[in-house]
């Protein structure tokens, strides 16, 4: 996930009784939209906090083109706690901005996209995360600080709020990205605005009330804005579709993959389709029919700047020395995978039991990075759950340190 790179101190703005264009007010039909405007809720200040870490790659059109909402999904955690754990982990996943109740907090440049919601809408639109708060009036504060922000990153880039769609817009959920976008499979924030609206004010959130309330604070800040505090650096790319660049994953483990049935609508390579020296290879030179088959995959390549997508490379063998072949991700497809949320606190079995930065046969491949025995008396806490191959895994914490353990690997 990516950080911004920039600090705005805001005065906050109180929105009592404000009412949108038409004249109607954009919280009648929201309890939550209620709340927050019979409280006269001030905005949280932007802070910025960027990190030199996170790359900066451009947008497709050299500028963002909206905004996409997501949520953490974890109950037990805290905003810093969530930073955190991003700048130790954005090679796989990073956004821009992290909000609670109190905090909008700006951890990456927006002028550069950031990896949140798949490949198509990551060189499309700022993004940021929510983190569960847990009152009444912590989630109406919060829903409140995401709705200026939203509003507020729509004003910098001169965009007007409406709802996305497969034709267009300007707000998404992530939700709505794995709707009409595609690229990912996610559903936040859905899940965790249904359960606070219902907990706390007897009736679910939606980003219908969501947009409701941003086209609120968009009418308070005045509509687009003829400037930008927003501009990169001069050093920054100044062209829109910068040379390509390649991250690569590699597992440690005979991790496996099957071949759709489709698999020939994309061809097969022996590097990266658009690296250096990467030639097509085609899949009629390889003499056979392999839909259904199951491949070996060692490698994942994600590629970035100006062009997109994530790529395995692949062998018809379990032998190390076996012919390699890189393949669209479209081509393959890894066993289902079903994450839950999961709480509570055990120790680790001393059987030798690996410790994986990733499920095991998970599309982001895996290595193991530890042992069950290296840590004999240390007790972790749980955050998540998952079943593959109806195999039971869990996500473990402690500190800074995180693992994914098959349950044959934890005690109480």
């Amino acid at each position: 996930m990516i950080t911004k790179k920039w600090q705005l101190i805001l005065g906050g703005l109180t929105l009592v009784g404000l009412a949108t264009s038409t004249g109607q007010s954009a919280e009648a039909s929201s309890a939550v939209n209620n709340y927050i405007s019979s409280q006269g809720y001030q905005n949280a200040s932007i802070t910025k906090s960027i990190w030199s870490g996170f790359p900066k790659n451009s947008y497709r059109n050299g500028k963002p083109e909206g905004v996409v909402v997501h949520e953490t999904a974890n109950p037990n955690s805290t905003i810093y706690n969530e930073i955190a754990y991003m700048k130790s982990n954005y090679q796989n996943a990073f956004v821009h901005t992290f909000i609670d109740s109190t905090n909008i907090i700006n951890i990456a440049n927006p002028a550069y996209l950031s990896w949140g919601s798949g490949p198509v809408a990551n060189a499309r639109f700022v993004q940021f995360e929510q983190v569960e708060v847990h009152s009444k009036s912590a989630f109406a504060r919060e829903v409140n600080n995401a709705a200026y922000y939203t509003a507020y990153t729509l004003q910098q880039y001169g965009l007007t709020p409406s709802r996305g769609t497969a034709k267009g817009g300007t707000v998404y959920s992530h939700h709505d990205v794995s709707t009409y976008l595609g690229g990912t499979d996610h559903t936040d924030p859905d899940g965790y605005w249904a359960s606070a609206g219902k907990n706390y004010f007897g009736q679910a959130y939606t980003m219908t009330d969501f947009m409701s309330l941003v086209n609120t604070k968009y009418s308070a800040l005045g509509g687009p804005s003829t400037t930008t505090e927003t501009t990169p650096p001069a050093t920054a790319p100044t062209v829109t579709k910068p040379a390509g660049k390649v991250t690569y994953y590699h597992g440690s483990n005979n991790e496996t993959a099957i071949l759709k049935s489709n698999y020939t609508k994309y061809s097969v390579y022996n590097h990266v389709k658009g690296t250096s020296n990467a030639v097509k290879i085609g899949w009629q030179a390889l003499t056979d029919d392999y839909a259904g088959r199951m491949v070996y995959v060692d490698s994942r390549g994600v590629k970035s700047a100006g062009w997109s997508g994530t790529w395995y490379r692949i062998r018809f063998s379990k032998l190390a020395t076996a012919p390699k072949y890189w393949v669209y991700s479209g081509t393959i497809s890894f066993p289902t995978i079903k994450y839950a949320k999961a709480s509570g606190t055990v120790k680790l079995a001393q059987n030798s039991t690996p410790l994986y930065n990733h499920v095991l046969n998970s599309r982001f491949l895996s290595k193991k990075v530890s042992s069950s025995n290296s840590y004999p008396k240390t007790k972790f806490k749980i955050n998540q759950n998952a079943t593959i191959n109806n195999k039971l895994w869990y996500r473990i914490i402690s500190g800074k340190t995180t693992y994914w353990i098959p349950s044959t690997g934890i005690t109480k």
